[in-house]
C-alpha cells in the first residue's frame, strides 16, 4: 500500500530533505508551503499522513489541525516546531495531533513517529466539551518534559487508570491536576496522600464511614471516591498503602464499588483513578509489601517524571518562574534574566 504525505512547511530545504527521504520509502508525498495551499491540497489528496510546521507565512500550524482534520478525517497529524512550548505540544494533541516533536528534526525521531501514526488503527476522536485552561505550573522545555506534556494529553483522553512515578518533588500532583483539567470530566479534583493518614483512618477517608461505626463516628461521612464521583480521584504516595487497604483498593478498582466502614452495602462509584509513587511497585511485589495484582490494575498508562538533575536544561526556566512567583508575592519587579555570558556587575570597594 502507498501512502500519501502531505508536508506542510515554508523552510524550502528542510521540505526538500523530508520528501526525498519518504519518497525513497515509496510515499506519495506533496508539499504545501502556507495554509491556504495546505487545505486544499489536504482536500484533494486526502493523506494518511500531515506533517504540518507550527509557524507558517499565513498562519500557525496549530490552528490549522481541526480545519485539516474537518476536511481530511482520516489523515494523521504530526506537527514540527521549533518553539519550545509544553501547553502548545498539549493543545494539540487535545485538538487531534499524533504527536508532536521538536526541531531541529532528528530523522530517527521523526521516522518513528510517523511509523507509530500509520500503524494507529483509528477510533471516535475525543470531544473537547470544555476550553483549555492555561498551564502555568509545568515547566520546561527539554524533550523528556515534551514528553510528559504528550503523554498528558493523551491520557485526558481516556478515563484509565494512571500511574504517576518519579522522586518526592517532581511534580506528580501537577501532572495528575493536569490531566484532570484537560479531561473535561465534569466532577471535582479530590487528592489524598496515603503516607499521611493513619491507617485506622485512611479506610474511612478513602471509603467512608456508617454513623457509629466507630468511636466519634456521630454521623456518615461519604469517602473520598465518592467526593470524586464522575472525576478524578488521586491517590499520593499509593506505595505506601497498608496492606489490608490495598485489597479493598483493589475491590473498588475492579467492581467500581466502595464499602464504608460499619456498611454491609456496597456504594457504586465512578471515579477516574490517579495514582503516584516514588517507589517501585512491582520491585516491591517481588518483596511481598505491595499486591501484584493491584500494581497492574494501577498501571495501566505510566508516566514517569524524570529528576531535575536528568534534565538540566529546564534550570534557568525554572530559576526565572520561581522569582516571578517570589516578586509577585513581595509585591515585587523580578530581575531580568542574564544571558550566559553575562557577568555579576562588580561590588562597590570600601575604602579603610
Amino acid at each position: 500500500m502507498t501512502h500519501k504525505l502531505l508536508i506542510i512547511e515554508d523552510d524550502s530545504s528542510l521540505s526538500q530533505m523530508l520528501t526525498l527521504h519518504f519518497e525513497d520509502q515509496g510515499m506519495e508525498v506533496q508539499v504545501a508551503h502556507d495554509c491556504r495551499t495546505a487545505l486544499r491540497q489536504a482536500e484533494s489528496l486526502q493523506p494518511d499522513l500531515i506533517l504540518l510546521d507550527q509557524q507558517l507565512p499565513d498562519g500557525l500550524g496549530n490552528e490549522q489541525i481541526p480545519r485539516l482534520l474537518a476536511i481530511s478525517p482520516a489523515s494523521r497529524i504530526i506537527m514540527m516546531t521549533g518553539v519550545h512550548d509544553l501547553e502548545l505540544a498539549i493543545q494539540a494533541i487535545q485538538d487531534g495531533a499524533a504527536d508532536f516533536i521538536h526541531k531541529p528534526v532528528k530523522t530517527s525521531i521523526l521516522q518513528a513517529a510517523v511509523d507509530k501514526a500509520l500503524a494507529y488503527t483509528p477510533t471516535a476522536a475525543p470531544t473537547q466539551d470544555q476550553p483549555a485552561q492555561q498551564i502555568r505550573e509545568l515547566i520546561g522545555r527539554s524533550d523528556a518534559m515534551l514528553e510528559v506534556s504528550k503523554q498528558i494529553a493523551l491520557s485526558a483522553q481516556s478515563k484509565a487508570t494512571v500511574l504517576i512515578t518519579g522522586e518526592s518533588g517532581t511534580g506528580k500532583e501537577i501532572v495528575a491536576r493536569l490531566i484532570h483539567q484537560y479531561s473535561g470530566l465534569p466532577g471535582e479534583f479530590v487528592a489524598i496522600n496515603c503516607a499521611a493518614i493513619v491507617d485506622t483512618l485512611l479506610e474511612s477517608e478513602l471509603f467512608g464511614h456508617e454513623k457509629g461505626a466507630f468511636t466519634g463516628a456521630t454521623s456518615s461521612k461519604p469517602g473520598r471516591f465518592q467526593q470524586a464521583q464522575d472525576g478524578t480521584l488521586f491517590l499520593d504516595e499509593i506505595g505506601e498503602l497498608a496492606p489490608q487497604l490495598q485489597a479493598k483498593l483493589l475491590r473498588a478498582l475492579q467492581e467500581q464499588v466502595v464499602e464504608p466502614v460499619g456498611s454491609t452495602l456496597a456504594v457504586a462509584v465512578n471515579a477516574r483513578i490517579i495514582a503516584a509513587t516514588h517507589r517501585d511497585l512491582f520491585g516491591a511485589a517481588r518483596e511481598d509489601q505491595f499486591r501484584e495484582d493491584l500494581a497492574y490494575r494501577l498501571d495501566v498508562v505510566h508516566i514517569h517524571l524524570p529528576p531535575l538533575r536528568e534534565r538540566r536544561e529546564d534550570i534557568p526556566l525554572l530559576v526565572t518562574a520561581l522569582l516571578a512567583r517570589a516578586a509577585g508575592t513581595m509585591e515585587r519587579t523580578a530581575p531580568p534574566r542574564r544571558s550566559p555570558g553575562d557577568r555579576p556587575a562588580a561590588a562597590p570597594r570600601v575604602a579603610g
